[in-house]
């Protein structure tokens, strides 16, 4: 009969447990997921200073002729202190002395000559200083268990003087389909065989989403062909296969997969297109069996398979996403089944694809996103408000949402 969908998200989320952590330089980080908790071992700035090169003045001296009693570089330790009508020149990042007030840009003031300057009538207290800790303050937390480390992290940690961090490592991930009447896209076809597509999409996409990949194979349509597949697999944290889900003669992957006493999870959704999918485990190792038609197998993987990553890396952001946004045109839908459809998301309105056959190839290469019809629906007028999921770039959230429009 299959689960809904709602139902088999739950299952997911309180099944899939993250992986295990390592200990890596900062500049490997980038995509990873901290697996620590970082706070600041100083403050930033770490004294005040200057943000500007001008001068450091009092502001009791507006409009008057002052004289530049000194010049503070940046990385100087000078503490250089005056009186009325006196001022230091100061350069960007110096450190501010205590009897500044303001800084005055050097463009704003008039050069009188090498020893005077006139300041401006208008200055404002704490003008171009930055102070200590404004930025960032010692002991605040910089980093939480589960924030995705990027460029900017990366930025900040080094600032910090931290070399590693500890993250979750990569997932293991292992795929392989099945079907003889398929080929590899090297290898040469007959006109009655076609070519591999699902295997290669899985790679490339499990890669993009920070997975540690392996293609183990093609399967022959026989149960010994296919368990050996499996065998070679479970050192993975998360087996994908395509193929041979369904109720035909020559689908034996439910089969195979038993022969090792899988747990089984759920065994179909009421989804279109993709309800064979079946979600389980044996011992450590998840298993997503996704169907064998190339759209409905790429569709699945972007609802489901997204997620089970998504938890594996150590995210803490494990639900769907969504851009709330309105519908292009007139969208018929068939009641009673929940239906995943592709399209383009061009910032202001949803187009759904014009081709969506679960079979095609061609279909998302020219998307990028999706949205997921709720079962009640049977149709959805132009400018309705729909919740657009992204697929080609990551959009996650920590706080769980109603994905259907």
């Amino acid at each position: 009969m299959g689960i809904c969908i709602k139902e088999a998200l739950r299952i997911i989320q309180s099944n899939v447990t993250k992986v295990s952590f390592e200990i890596i330089p900062i500049e490997n980080t980038q995509n990873r997921i901290s697996a620590q908790d970082i706070y600041a071992t100083h403050s930033l700035p770490t004294f005040n200073n200057s943000a500007m090169d001008g001068y450091g003045v009092k502001l009791s001296d507006a409009s008057k002729k002052v004289k530049v009693i000194d010049s503070i570089f940046a990385g100087s330790s000078k503490q250089t202190n005056f009186n009325e009508s006196q001022c230091i020149k100061i350069m960007t990042g110096a450190r501010v002395p205590s009897s500044v007030d303001a800084v005055i840009p050097h463009e704003l003031v008039e050069i009188v000559d090498e020893d005077y300057i006139i300041l401006p009538s208008n200055i404002k207290q704490n003008q171009h200083v930055r102070f200590l800790g404004e930025d960032i303050k010692k002991e605040d937390k910089i980093l939480n268990i589960g924030d995705e480390i990027n460029f900017a992290t990366i930025t900040m940690l080094s600032s910090q003087g931290i070399t590693h961090v500890k993250v979750y490592r990569q997932p293991k991930i292992s795929v392989f389909t099945s079907g003889e009447e398929l080929k590899l896209h090297y290898e040469k076809i007959e006109d009655y065989q076609i070519y591999n597509s699902n295997t290669p999409t899985l790679l490339a996409r499990a890669k993009e989403l920070g997975a540690d990949v392996t293609f183990v194979g093609m399967a022959k349509d026989n149960i010994e062909s296919l368990k050996e597949m499996i065998s070679n697999s479970l050192y993975a944290d998360f087996i994908i296969t395509s193929g041979g889900v369904s109720v035909g003669e020559a689908d034996f992957t439910k089969d195979a997969f038993n022969e090792f006493d899988m747990e089984v999870l759920f065994d179909g959704i009421t989804i279109k297109p993709g309800k064979p999918t079946v979600f389980g485990k044996i011992g450590n190792t998840y298993v997503l069996n996704l169907p064998g038609n190339p759209l409905a197998a790429a569709l699945i993987f972007e609802v489901f398979g997204k997620i089970i990553l998504q938890i594996l890396t150590g995210n803490k952001k494990v639900y769907h996403n969504y851009i709330a946004t309105k519908l292009s045109e007139d969208l018929p839908n068939r009641k009673g089944r929940t239906t995943i459809i592709p399209g383009f998301f061009d910032g202001e309105y949803f187009i759904p694809s014009e081709k969506r056959l679960p079979g095609m190839v061609g279909v998302l290469h020219n998307c990028n996103s999706i949205i997921v019809l709720d079962k009640h629906n049977e149709l959805i007028k132009k400018d309705s408000q729909v919740k657009v999921l992204p697929i080609n770039w990551k959009f996650f959230t920590q706080i769980q949402k109603d994905l259907f429009s």
